[in-house]
């Protein structure tokens, strides 16, 4: 396995940022959205997390891409595509929102922004909304407008994450709350700033546009780079990547792993987005409904369990009962150096899923392990 390459081509797709990147010795990327995501650099895991919590990392999630959806119809066409109402969103909040198709399986989980009454960004996890919401368009006859813009974020997290975004961009960073932006000026362009990011540390995401006058993109996008990282010096700023251990800590959960279109929002602990109160349209709404009437038979939970420190491999643990039904698998998993155990996230079957309940780890060399079921996040 260790000298398996990824095969470069035009298909995926570099960054403003990549070639910082890489003169920080990033060590692995995976693809997102056709997109190049640093996934380590030279420390483990383990340490990057223990620099995250106390420090300030900065991190090149230009795989976040945007799906702008602007004109007339905007909201008409965002509405039809959540069960989560937007009716009473303001201008500069942020909305994590469900998508789900006529089945009510889910097809992403995105981060919505509303830049206007008639614009906003869906800030996408990996699966192709764009050519989705262009197919809701047309058949709709929507009068809307659907392209992805030049905006490759880049998220400066961990508890320092504030003092240095201060440092560049002055006291109104502290007035940007949790899961709101404002725009801020770098070198005469006007750029995206939330409060906001995919780890349970305080932090910002910096929605990059690389399509500003007079400047190139990658120029542009080094520029941001480089005044980050030298005003970050005094905070021992480090580069980073979405961190495994902080993220299943913190219960947040990746698209395509932990769950897929085969799972419904009610099954991902989405319950809150799905009010039944809200009267509007939207696609799959018949489906959801008859789910919450049936009950669903699964759901997400945290599992602690025992045994070595565990370290993803790539490969699902299987779930059992103490009588040895097969109940779940563990979809991402790791051990926690701050909790000392092993945790995971799996769906597991409703008999199985109350809090407390014990279960069985079967590991990849066929050992069985106690473990429990627990909450999300996990508890401290």
């Amino acid at each position: 396995m260790e000298n398996i390459k990824l095969n470069m081509s035009r298909r995926i797709r570099r960054t403003p940022f990549t070639n910082k990147v890489e003169k920080c010795g990033v060590s692995d990327f995976t693809v997102v959205n056709h997109m190049l995501l640093p996934k380590g650099y030279r420390n483990s895991v383990e340490e990057d997390y223990w620099h995250l919590n106390k420090y300030v990392q900065i991190w090149d999630v230009s795989c976040q891409r945007q799906v702008q959806i602007f004109g007339p119809d905007a909201e008409k066409l965002v509405q039809k595509m959540t069960p989560r109402s937007i009716k009473n969103m303001e201008t500069g909040k942020c909305f994590y929102i469900p998508i789900i198709d006529e089945n009510a399986g889910m097809i992403n989980d995105p981060v919505l922004l509303k830049l206007d009454d008639d614009m906003f960004w869906i800030s996408i996890a990996d699966s192709d909304i764009l050519l989705w919401a262009k197919g809701l368009a047309l058949g709709s006859n929507f009068n809307v407008n659907i392209i992805e813009p030049d905006v490759y974020p880049l998220a400066v997290q961990g508890p320092k994450s504030e003092e240095l975004m201060v440092s560049l961009f002055g006291e109104d960073i502290k007035k940007i709350k949790f899961f709101n932006f404002k725009i801020f000026d770098f070198l005469g362009t006007k750029q995206i700033i939330a409060r906001s990011g995919y780890s349970k540390q305080d932090g910002f995401e910096i929605y990059f546009k690389g399509f500003e006058e007079h400047f190139d993109r990658i120029e542009l996008g080094e520029k941001l780079w480089d005044t980050i990282w030298e005003a970050g010096q005094k905070f021992n700023i480090s580069p980073g990547c979405p961190n495994l251990i902080d993220r299943i800590e913190a219960g947040l959960l990746s698209y395509g792993n932990d769950f897929t279109k085969d799972n419904n929002p009610l099954e991902c602990n989405l319950d809150r987005y799905c009010n039944e109160n809200d009267n509007h349209e939207f696609v799959g709404k018949e489906a959801l409904k008859k789910i919450k009437l049936q009950g669903i038979k699964q759901k997400i939970r945290g599992i602690i369990f025992e045994g070595e420190p565990y370290y993803p491999n790539g490969k699902l643990l299987n779930v059992f009962s103490e009588k040895n039904n097969k109940i779940g698998q563990i979809t991402s998993g790791i051990y926690s150096p701050s909790l000392k155990k092993n945790i995971g996230l799996s769906m597991i079957l409703k008999d199985y899923w109350d809090i407390g309940q014990n279960v069985v780890i079967e590991t990849i060399d066929k050992r069985k392990i106690k473990g429990v079921i627990t909450t999300l996040p996990f508890p401290k």
